[in-house]
Order: structure tokens, then C-alpha cells, then sequence
């Protein structure tokens, strides 16, 4: 199953500044006005390798810019074999919470071979920025995040074990959350928590594109004739167990966009066919929460001026009829239910318009999304409940994907505390 070993990360050192203003959110998350701000506060932050932008060939530039920091000692390799335990505490409405993982080396396998597995699908697009990048650095510097069952915390006891004394790093980001760093470094441990993992698999939780990015890699590097321990057959990940109870996954909404023929009247006679309707003027969020708590589908489409339909689906088993081919768990999404029963059968929005994201946009911030439908900017939003962890690990394990941003896990792990340098 799951094979994990140590390594030397590569760290930036006193040098390059305070680590604070050194790291980044993961580069899919941040704005060209985010990262400007990043590199105004300190020059060597790393969304300047994670994300680059310089130079008729940015990606050629931040392998001479790694090189040059290098070379100055802006960053430099722990030389011990190394599994760091990461933790991050933050506050989440209302509630101080925190998840701890272990930050290591996995070895790469096909999803085929149901070790590692997805649960959402990935674009091209962006599967071949981070390739380029990995081709012109020889690192991959932000961890793929991971899950995996520890029902009789065999891992969770001795990582609580070795992180009970002080850290060896921490620090506070601008959002308020602090992370921590703890190394083990007794070959002994190492090896103890290694064959802890042999009967594991992982679960993506945040990361696809770069996990396949590693895969797409380490082929390219086979196909050169090079070294077969170059180190590209590992990629870094941060594995957290499913039972951790600061775990939490965010909902992400859509914004319909750009629909000439938008009938908001139409649509939701059409949806009574299917679904509980109830108008409303108010907040929608304690429907949801309802519906949610009773194991329900249920989302909500927000029309403007205030007004919002909850919609329930009315029987389980009506997307047994849509979707005949998948499992149980991904028939009762509500992620599968908007986008089969709504999104394509009467908003006429497909799986690659979806993709290409012509007429359907994603945002985390159910005000947001609502402030754009009042604007005109948007024909109506849809406010999400947000995926389990339990429909995550199931969906996966039945070799499925869900449908593009089902997830968002809060926090992100940070980039840029710990990396990986392959070459």
C-alpha cells in the first residue's frame, strides 16, 4: 500500500528574512494583486518560485532564480533524513480548532492501483503549468494534501508523542493561524511510522493537479535515460488522518453566469418535479444546516433582491435513473444532484462548459456570490452545503470522482515552511 520515507527539506534560513513573510497560500488561490503584495513585503517570498511571472520565460526563471538563492544561502537542504509533523490552529466560526499531519515523502502510483486515490477531477490547463514548473526547478514546493483512515490511532498516538515537546518552528501568518513544525529524525521512528502506513491508502484531499503532475514527471524523467533514483518516484505530502477532529471542509458555491435565456419562474417549476421548493426572503443557511443534520440533499439558489428557493430532493433514489453507473455515495451528493438535475437538464450548462468555466464560476463567500447576482453580474447563485469527509473517502474509494470544486479544505497548508527539492 502507501509507501512513505523521510527526507531533507529545503528551507529557507534566517537569511531570506522572517518565515512569516517567506510563505505563501497555494498558488491556485492567490490573485496577481495577492501575489504583487507577497513579493512587496519580501522579495524572496517563495510565490516567486511557486508562482512565476518574470522574464519572456518565467518558468526558466525561477529555476535561475532557485539556483541564485541557493547559491546565496537564501535556502538550504536539512541534511538528515527527516518526517516533520505540521500543525496548523486557527479559528473556524467561532471555534479554536486544530490538525496536525505528517509531512513526507510518498512514492508515486497510478490511481489505477488504488493506493492513491482522487476525488475530483483535474483540468489540462493546469496540469501543464505545474508540470513546466517542475521541469524547469526540479522541486515541487507546496504538499499535496492527503487523508487516510488511523481508526485505532496506531499514527495519531506517536505523533502526539513526538509533538508534545516545543516545536522546532513556529510561526503566525497574516490570517491569524499558527503553524508548527516538529522533526523526527531517529531511523528507528522513522521506520516504525513507515510500516504504520504499508496497509494505507491516501485519500486526495487538495492537491490532484500536482499529484498527477508528479506522475506526468516521473515518466518524463524515465523516458530521459536519467538516474531511476533521481528522487522524481517520491513526491512531499502531508498525510492527516479522516479522525482529526479539527478537520474541516469548506462549501464552495456557484454563480451562473452569462444565460440569455435565464428563466429563474421556469427553472424552478421545472425543479418541483424533483424537489421540495420553498421561497424564502431570509437566510437559507439554517434550511441547509437542517437538511444537512437529517443526511438530505439540499442546496439553495439565490435570485436576487433577497429572494432564495431551497431546494430538497424529495426521494434518494431518483439519481439511480441519471446515473445508473455510479455508486451510492456519489448519487446522493449534492454536488451530483445540482449539476445532473439543475445545471444540465434545465440550465442547459454541460460537463465541458463546467470545465471551461463559461457559465459557471466557484467562490467560497456565500455573500459574495449573492452581491454578484444583485449587481446583474450573474443570473443566480447557488449556496452549497459543504462535502463530508465521510462522502470524500467513500466516493473515492469507489473509484470516482466528483464533480470539480466539491471541496475545499480550511486551511490550506501552507507553502513555502517545507520543500521538496527532487534534483
Amino acid at each position: 500500500m502507501a509507501e512513505i520515507k523521510a527526507f531533507g527539506a529545503m528551507r529557507f534560513t534566517p537569511k531570506a528574512g522572517k518565515l512569516s513573510e517567506l510563505v505563501c497560500p497555494p498558488y491556485d488561490i492567490i490573485s496577481e494583486e495577492e501575489r504583487k503584495g507577497y513579493l512587496a513585503r519580501n522579495p524572496h517570498n517563495l510565490i516567486r518560485l511557486e508562482l512565476p511571472r518574470e522574464g519572456s520565460d518565467p518558468y526558466a526563471q525561477a529555476g535561475s532564480t532557485l539556483q541564485e538563492w541557493l547559491d546565496n544561502g537564501l535556502l538550504a537542504c536539512d541534511n538528515a533524513p527527516t518526517l516533520y509533523i505540521y500543525q496548523e490552529e486557527f479559528t473556524v466560526l467561532g471555534q479554536r480548532k486544530t490538525v496536525k499531519g505528517l509531512c513526507c515523502l510518498v512514492k508515486l502510483v497510478p490511481f489505477s492501483e488504488g493506493v492513491v486515490l482522487p476525488h475530483e477531477e483535474t483540468l489540462s490547463k493546469a496540469k501543464a503549468d505545474r508540470f513546466n514548473l517542475m521541469c524547469a526547478t526540479g522541486c515541487n514546493f507546496s504538499s499535496v494534501y492527503s487523508l487516510y483512515f488511523d481508526e485505532d490511532r496506531r499514527i495519531a498516538d506517536p505523533l502526539d508523542a513526538f509533538s508534545s515537546g516545543n516545536p522546532a518552528v513556529t510561526f503566525t501568518t497574516d490570517d491569524g493561524i499558527i503553524h508548527r513544525v516538529w522533526e523526527i529524525t531517529d531511523p528507528a521512528a522513522i521506520a516504525d511510522l513507515a510500516a504504520s502506513f504499508a496497509d494505507k491508502k491516501l485519500y486526495i484531499a487538495d492537491g490532484h493537479h500536482r499529484y498527477e503532475t508528479g506522475l506526468n514527471y516521473r515518466n518524463h524523467m524515465a523516458e530521459q535515460g536519467g538516474d531511476p533514483n533521481h528522487g522524481s518516484d517520491y513526491l512531499m505530502m502531508t498525510l492527516v488522518a479522516m479522525e482529526e477532529p479539527g478537520l474541516v471542509v469548506m462549501p464552495i458555491h456557484r454563480l451562473v453566469r452569462g444565460l440569455e435565456s435565464f428563466d429563474a419562474e421556469a427553472i424552478l417549476k421545472s425543479c418541483e418535479e424533483y424537489f421540495d421548493v420553498t421561497l424564502t426572503s431570509g437566510d437559507v443557511q439554517p434550511s441547509l444546516d437542517t437538511f444537512a443534520a437529517q443526511g438530505k440533499t439540499a442546496f439553495a439558489l439565490y435570485l436576487g433582491g433577497r429572494k432564495s428557493a431551497v431546494l430538497a430532493l424529495r426521494d434518494a433514489s431518483t439519481m439511480k435513473a441519471f446515473l445508473p453507473d455510479k455508486s451510492e455515495g456519489y448519487q446522493g451528493l449534492d454536488v451530483a444532484v445540482l449539476h445532473i438535475l439543475v445545471l444540465e437538464r434545465l440550465m442547459g450548462i454541460d460537463k465541458e462548459n463546467m470545465a471551461n468555466q463559461i457559465n459557471l464560476s466557484y467562490t467560497r463567500d456565500a455573500e459574495e456570490a449573492m452581491a454578484a447576482v444583485d449587481a446583474g453580474e450573474a443570473n443566480c447563485a447557488v449556496i452549497m452545503n459543504p462535502t463530508k469527509v465521510s462522502e470524500i473517502a467513500q466516493v473515492a474509494g469507489a473509484g470516482e470522482k466528483m464533480p470539480q470544486k466539491s471541496t475545499y479544505f480550511y486551511p490550506k497548508l501552507i507553502t513555502g515552511h517545507l520543500m521538496n527539492k527532487i534534483l
